[in-house]
C-alpha cells in the first residue's frame, strides 16, 4: 500500500504538469502512469532480490532514464549532478580548468593536442604532444580523455600536480598548475580578407556574451578597419543559446522585425520574438556561411537572415534541428533538458528534417517525406521551403576525399608529425607566406611510412573483397583466382601517388597543427582563411552587387527555391 501512494504521488505531480498521453481521458492517464510506474518498482524490487549479482542502482536506474528518454528525441536528456560543469561550459563557455584540449594518443595515453593562449596551461608550460602521467598522485595511464578532463577541471584557483611525459624529453616533468576561470571566445576568429573591404567572423558556438562579441567585432571591422562588406561564418556550429542567435538577428534587421516563433503543446511556450533593439547595420551587403554541421541556432540565425532577406545564405544545406529546449531543474541537483517547442522562422517555415514523434514499426526516426514539404516565402516573395534545414541560396559543393587522405585526418598523422618536429626542435619549412613547402611535404610522406599502424584501402579495393567473398561463396573463386589476382594487384594503392592528389589539403592539415601547437588557435585560423576556397568563393559573392542584389530581389535565381538542386548537392 505504501508503494502504491508513493506511486500515486509521482503520478499526481506529473500528471499536474500537463497531460503526457494523447487521446486518453484523465482518468486513462492517471491509470496508465500509476500502473507502469509500479510495473517498473516492482521489476527493480525482483532484481534487487533474486538476479544472480546485486545490481548496481547507480548504474541500472539511470540507464532506465536514459533509454526512456532516447525514445522521445536526442535532445531531451538527463544531466546528473556530476555532468553539470561541463553543460555549464556549453551553455555560457567557462569553466574552473586548466585552458587545454586533450586527446587520444596511439599509445593509450591522454596527450596534450592543444593549448589556449594565456590560460595556466600555457602560462605553465605545457605544450602540445605532452603525455599525462599522474594527476595530483594518482596514475591516469590508460584513463580515458573524459576522465583527465574530469580531474584536470575544478574550482579557479585551486592548484593541481600534473606528471607529463614530454617526446624527446628523458625524464618526466612534474609541473604545478593553478586553475581560473576559462572563457573559450565564441568568435574564434575576425579580420579582414585579402581584397581590404570584406570583414570576416566566425562564429564557433552560440554561448553566453556572444551577441556582443559580434557587436564588436563587426563595429571594429566597420569603423576601424573600413569593411564595406561582411561575411559571418557560421559553419560547423552546432548552436546554443536561442536569445543570443535572436540578439545576432537584431544586429542586422530594423527594429519591429518579426525574426522567430516557437509553438508547444503548451500554450506558454507559444511567443512570437520580434527586435526591439536598434540594429548597427541594416544596409552593409551580409553573407552567412552554413554547412551540414551547422544546427540549431545557427539555423535561426541564418534562416531569419534568409526570410527577412538581409543576407545571402552560402554553402551546404544546414543540420535541420528545428526544436527548442528548456532546462528544468530536477532532484537531487541536476537537470532534464527537454524539447518544450518547435521554432519558426519569419516566412512560416519550421526546419526540422526527422520528425520523432512518428516512428515506424522498427523504433526508426524517417526523415520527412517530400510530400510533406512546403513551399514558403520570403520577405521579397522568394521561394524557400521548410522540413530539411536550410537551403544555401548559393549551394557550394563540397569537396571529397580519397581513403588515404581520410586515414591521414582520421588517425591524426598530422598532429603526430607536428609533435615530432617541436620534439626534435626542428621547424617546419614553410615559404615567405607560411605554406608548407614541397620538401617539408616529402619529409611528411616519410614520416607516413614509417608509421607501422599507417594502412589504408581504396574504395575499389573493398568491393573488389566483396565480389572475390561473393566467388568464394558461389564455388567460382578457383577457376578465376589468377584474374582476380591482376585484379587485386592492379587496385592495390599507392601512396605516393594517392596523397600527391590531395598534397595541398594535406598541407593545410599540417599547417593547422603546426600553427596550433607553437603560435596558438588564432594564428592557425588566420592562415585557414586565406586558403579556404568557400570563403574565397562567399567573398566573390558579397562583392558582385548585381549577383548579390538579384538573389535577394528574386532577379537571380536561388538554390533555396530549386528542390532538384537541393537534392543534387545532397547526393
Amino acid at each position: 500500500m505504501r508503494k502504491k501512494k508513493i506511486s500515486i504521488g509521482i503520478a499526481a505531480a506529473i500528471v499536474a504538469g500537463g497531460a503526457l498521453f494523447t487521446g486518453m481521458t484523465k482518468d486513462d492517464r492517471d491509470f496508465q502512469i500509476v500502473k507502469n510506474l509500479d510495473i517498473f518498482t516492482s521489476v527493480y524490487k525482483e532484481l534487487q532480490l533474486f538476479y544472480v549479482d546485486e545490481p548496481d542502482p547507480g548504474k541500472l536506474i539511470p540507464k532506465a532514464l536514459d533509454e526512456m528518454l532516447s525514445s522521445l528525441d536526442p535532445y531531451t536528456t538527463y544531466i546528473p549532478e556530476k555532468d553539470k560543469e561541463a553543460y555549464r561550459f556549453q551553455i555560457d563557455g567557462k569553466y574552473g580548468g586548466i585552458g587545454s584540449v586533450v586527446t587520444m594518443s596511439d599509445t593509450n595515453m591522454v596527450q596534450v593536442k592543444e593549448v589556449y593562449d594565456g590560460t595556466p596551461s600555457a602560462k605553465s608550460g605545457l605544450r602540445a604532444g605532452d603525455y599525462f602521467m599522474e594527476i595530483d598522485g594518482k596514475d591516469v595511464t590508460g584513463k580515458t580523455t573524459a576522465d583527465v578532463s574530469s580531474m584536470l577541471r575544478g574550482k579557479a584557483g585551486e592548484s593541481l600536480t600534473v606528471k607529463m611525459l614530454r617526446p624527446g624529453v628523458a625524464k618526466p616533468l612534474s609541473i604545478k598548475i593553478t586553475r581560473e576561470e576559462i572563457k573559450v571566445d565564441a568568435v574564434d576568429y575576425y579580420g579582414m580578407l585579402s581584397d581590404g573591404e570584406t570583414g570576416y567572423i566566425s562564429l564557433r558556438g552560440f554561448e553566453t556574451g556572444c551577441a556582443n562579441r559580434i557587436r564588436e567585432a563587426f563595429l571594429w571591422l566597420r569603423d576601424t578597419k573600413g569593411a564595406k562588406r561582411m561575411i559571418l561564418d557560421l559553419r560547423g556550429n552546432p548552436g546554443g543559446l536561442l536569445d543570443e542567435s535572436l540578439q545576432i538577428v537584431n544586429l542586422f534587421v530594423p527594429s519591429g522585425s518579426d525574426m522567430l516563433s516557437t509553438k508547444g503543446r503548451r500554450k506558454t511556450v507559444d511567443h512570437t520574438y520580434t527586435a526591439h533593439n536598434e540594429p548597427i547595420d541594416t544596409k552593409m551587403p551580409l553573407v552567412v556561411m552554413i554547412n551540414r554541421s551547422s544546427a540549431s541556432a545557427s539555423e535561426i540565425v541564418s534562416g531569419a537572415l534568409q526570410d527577412l532577406d538581409r543576407a545571402v545564405v552560402v554553402g551546404q544545406r544546414s543540420f535541420g534541428k528545428g526544436l527548442v529546449q528548456a532546462t528544468r531543474e530536477v532532484a537531487y541537483d541536476g537537470y532534464l533538458k527537454v524539447t518544450t517547442a518547435k521554432y519558426y522562422t519569419p516566412s512560416g517555415r519550421c526546419i526540422q528534417a526527422l520528425d520523432y514523434s512518428n516512428r515506424d514499426e522498427n523504433g526508426a526516426v524517417n526523415l520527412i517525406p517530400d510530400s510533406l514539404i512546403s513551399e514558403f516565402h520570403t520577405k521579397n516573395g522568394r521561394v524557400v521551403y521548410d522540413g530539411g534545414g536550410i537551403s544555401p541560396d548559393v549551394m557550394l559543393k563540397t569537396k571529397k576525399y580519397g581513403n588515404a587522405v581520410k586515414e591521414v585526418y582520421v588517425g591524426d598523422y598530422p598532429f603526430r608529425y607536428v609533435v615530432s618536429l617541436i620534439s626534435s626542435g626542428t621547424p617546419l619549412k614553410t615559404d615567405k607566406d607560411g605554406n608548407m613547402t614541397d620538401e617539408a611535404f616529402k619529409d611528411f610522406i616519410s614520416f607516413l611510412k614509417s608509421q607501422k599502424k599507417f594502412s589504408y584501402k581504396t574504395a575499389s579495393q573493398k568491393n573488389l573483397e566483396k565480389v572475390i567473398a561473393s566467388a568464394k561463396q558461389e564455388n567460382m573463386y578457383d577457376e578465376n583466382k589468377q584474374a582476380f589476382d591482376k585484379l587485386t594487384e592492379a587496385l592495390s594503392p599507392d601512396l605516393d601517388r594517392d596523397l600527391k592528389e590531395s598534397e595541398e589539403d594535406i598541407k593545410r592539415m599540417i599547417e593547422d597543427e603546426y600553427l596550433r601547437s607553437t603560435k596558438y588557435r588564432r594564428s592557425a585560423l588566420e592562415h585557414s582563411v586565406k586558403h579556404d576556397p568557400q570563403i574565397e568563393e562567399a567573398c566573390k559573392i558579397v562583392n558582385d552587387s548585381e549577383r548579390y542584389y538579384g538573389l535577394l530581389n528574386g532577379a537571380v535565381a536561388s538554390h533555396a527555391g530549386d528542390k532538384r538542386a537541393i537534392k543534387n548537392n545532397e547526393e
